[in-house]
């Protein structure tokens, strides 16, 4: 993966770049819902029961077909189905990325090198848990010893939301700040 161009000096990112230079120059989506009458139908995926609809984005069939070939191109089906599958696809700290095993449900089975990760996953899940509650019930205080009022989320992907929205689930009036 190293060895690949860069994203932005693809050919296939320069097409999608000239594609919003023109064809979507600062388009209204009445105008795209005026064009296609069928588009609020053929603008949305359905999977069990998620549904997610994306008709009122600034997309067009021109668009999706470009992305279509930059995720082809950057072989992104590839390193998906190597995500499930637990392969090492983190280049930059060699080793499996986890998001599988970070969102499963508490009895899945995500396995890594052969060994079902979930349970140490949600030990740890259960120990950010644990802290955000000492901190809302005024058990764990700062260094002056009085209670936290203020949170400063500092992180990087999924796991910095995650945290986020531990901290979420009973805010208890205290400030949250989150990058």
């Amino acid at each position: 993966m190293s060895d690949s161009p860069r994203l932005t000096l693809r050919p296939e990112w320069t097409a999608l770049e000239d594609h919003r230079a023109g064809a979507l120059f600062e388009p209204r989506l009445r105008e795209l819902f005026a064009a296609d009458p069928g588009r609020a139908e053929r603008y949305v995926v359905r999977v069990g029961d998620l549904h997610i609809d994306y008709s009122k984005h600034l997309v067009t069939d021109e668009t999706l077909t470009l992305l279509q070939e930059l995720a082809t191109a950057t072989e992104v089906f590839g390193l998906r189905d190597a995500m499930f599958r637990g392969e090492k696809i983190n280049i930059t700290e060699d080793r499996a990325v986890l998001h599988t095993a970070l969102r499963a449900p508490r009895g899945a089975v995500v396995e890594v090198g052969g060994e079902n990760v979930v349970p140490a996953v949600h030990a740890v899940l259960d120990k950010m848990a644990a802290f955000a509650d000492k901190v809302r019930s005024g058990e764990w205080t700062g260094h002056t010893g009085r209670r936290i009022r203020n949170v400063v989320n500092i992180g990087i992907g999924s796991g910095a939301r995650i945290s986020v929205r531990r901290w979420r689930t009973r805010h208890c009036g205290r400030s949250r700040h989150g990058s």
